[in-house]
């Protein structure tokens, strides 16, 4: 009773230490997917100075340069945002400046209580503007997610503008496009070039009501380009997701070992347990000679030729072992799955995977002229797909 008391206590502790070893494991992961990111995850602050260029509605004959002296003004911005995945994100902007009417040219007369001529010289009014702005970053959406030192960005933006100098309230509405540079993990400079579309009456002159819309239309408009700097907040960036299938694959010559260990165990317990009911006494336990087996697999993650999980290698060891006891010649064979990548990558893929696992033989004392390699490209043998992402090694 003792003895069967102590198999089954080093059996749990089997199977406890095997679960610690899984856990500490390097998990495969997903190129293209990532973890959905908490709350406090991702946010930033950015803080920038503005050059703006004013198109006004009443406007008639001016230099329509955006770099005309008339038409320029100053501010500045800070604005607070939140990438909710790689590739999209949502920030709220406030500006704070500057504006300028454009009003001179020709004669113009827009009602009975404005009216200009030539001499007049374009006033500049204090504005402030609060916009929501939604983001979508190109290099993640296209290329997929990783970190970059330049990421591009476009974005729309829907909000308030006020004219402090003229009491006037308008609608903003635009789009932007915004580089950003990243100097370290949390700071980065940007570079933004925006056009907002105003009320007629933005600049606090209402000339479409007066029948004198000018050379822009009946809105007004602003140009702007602002340099910055930025801080991300939280935890910055994504975790790929894990690979369940490259997962599975991966361990399932170790679940299948651990459930074979378990039940010569549980078969060796029945046997004690039948000799302790019928009082007899134990009979000398015969030696049995392992028998190693004539094929191992050594799986790999997708797209890489770099050995998923080493432990693979144990099956493989045995089979070096065998190899030189006997002269055998150790046939090593690569694959690819064929559902990833072209027929031309794959069969290069399947020869370096090939090529690696006949590395570890060789480091494993195996005679590299009792090594035959052969790559087999992209197949479709196994299900899930994952399971053709490996090597298999087989005596000759």
């Amino acid at each position: 009773m003792k003895k069967l008391m102590f198999l089954l206590a080093f059996a749990g502790m089997s199977f406890g230490a095997y679960a610690q070893e899984v856990a500490a494991e390097e998990i495969p992961t997903q190129k293209d997917k990532v973890v959905t990111n908490g709350f406090w995850d991702n946010w930033f602050v950015s803080l920038g100075g503005n050059y703006i260029s004013n198109y006004s509605s009443q406007e008639i004959g001016v230099d329509g340069s955006p770099f005309a002296g008339e038409r320029g003004s100053w501010g500045g911005n800070i604005a607070v945002g939140k990438w909710a995945t790689p590739s999209f994100g949502m920030r709220a902007k406030i500006g704070l400046g500057w504006g300028k009417q454009v009003n001179y040219g020709k004669n113009v007369y827009v009602g009975p209580v404005h009216t200009w001529n030539d001499d007049s010289r374009n006033p500049d009014y204090g504005h402030l503007s609060i916009s929501l702005q939604p983001m979508l970053n190109l290099h993640n959406l296209i290329g997929g997610y990783k970190p970059r030192v330049w990421n591009t960005i476009i974005y729309g933006s829907v909000g308030y503008y006020r004219n402090f100098d003229y009491h006037a309230n308008s609608v903003v509405a635009g789009l932007g496009w915004l580089n950003t540079f990243n100097i370290t993990k949390r700071f980065h400079i940007n570079v933004d070039i925006y056009g907002d579309m105003l009320d007629h009456n933005g600049d606090g002159i209402n000339a479409v009501s007066e029948g004198s819309a000018g050379d822009f239309g009946t809105h007004d408009w602003q140009i702007g380009w602002s340099v910055g700097i930025g801080f991300n907040l939280g935890k910055v960036g994504w975790d790929n997701a894990p690979d369940v299938d490259a997962i599975m694959a991966m361990n399932k010559a170790q679940v299948d070992a651990l459930n074979a260990s378990l039940a010569a165990q549980q078969e060796e317990n029945a046997r004690l347990q039948e000799m302790i009911k019928n009082h007899k006494c134990p009979e000398p336990v015969k030696q049995v000679t392992q028998i190693v087996a004539s094929k191992a697999s050594v799986f790999f993650n997708i797209g890489k030729s770099k050995i998923a999980s080493k432990k693979d290698l144990v099956s493989v060891k045995d089979l070096a072992e065998c190899a030189k006891a006997n002269g055998q010649t150790i046939v090593v064979t690569g694959y690819a799955d064929s559902k990833t990548g072209t027929a031309s990558y794959n069969q290069t893929l399947s020869e370096k995977r090939a090529q690696v696992v006949a590395d570890e033989l060789v480091k494993m004392g195996v005679s590299r002229d009792k090594i035959q390699v052969v790559a087999k490209g992209g197949v479709q043998d196994l299900s899930p797909i994952s399971y053709n992402r490996r090597v298999v090694v087989s005596l000759k």
